[in-house]
């Protein structure tokens, strides 16, 4: 195994860091302190025989968590860097959950709301959801596309081509280069 030169070490150590702490801020607060805020985290039987819905919010959240888990991780390992705008990764991160939609942890985010709604019997979360993906939506367009457009070019094009931003592939894009 060969040993990672010493700037990409320290270059992953930060990233980590960034990461790890934009994970607590934005995903931590986003996904956990403004739901709990709304609900009390209380759980509330909407309608009758509700447990199975409880069950599917569940997987819904866990999967969500993993998935932002997951691209957080491409951010320092692949990107050398963090979702951050202000510590953006040096380069396009399209592997992993990237491989299948460009925005996973909007994607994620908003699937985690939703599957708290389910899971507490919460249905108002969805409209947070809702309200979340809009802003995710309009952030990517505004602000993301067009920057990673003139970052990164022709491969953000050609992933922009290949790879649907908002509702994954069925198989994983599998870049040419």
């Amino acid at each position: 195994m060969a040993i990672a030169p010493p700037r990409r070490i320290a270059r992953l150590g930060g990233a980590a860091v960034g990461s790890a702490v934009f994970f607590v801020f934005v995903p931590g607060v986003v996904i956990g302190l403004v739901p709990w805020w709304l609900t009390g985290w209380r759980f509330v039987d909407p309608l009758p025989f509700w447990a199975p819905m409880r069950l599917l919010g569940a997987v819904i959240v866990a999967g969500a968590v993993l998935v932002i888990v997951s691209a957080f991780v491409e951010f320092v390992v692949e990107g050398l860097g963090t979702p951050a705008p202000v510590a953006p990764p040096e380069r396009l991160v399209v592997r992993g959950v990237y491989r299948y939609v460009r925005n996973p942890m909007y994607v994620a985010a908003t699937a985690a709301i939703a599957g708290q709604a389910l899971l507490l019997g919460q249905v108002g979360l969805l409209l947070y959801a809702a309200a979340v993906l809009a802003g995710a939506f309009a952030f990517v367009r505004v602000y993301e596309q067009p920057h990673l457009t003139e970052r990164f070019g022709s491969d953000y094009e050609a992933y922009v081509q290949n790879v649907p931003g908002w509702w994954p592939r069925m198989t994983p894009w599998k870049p040419s280069r």
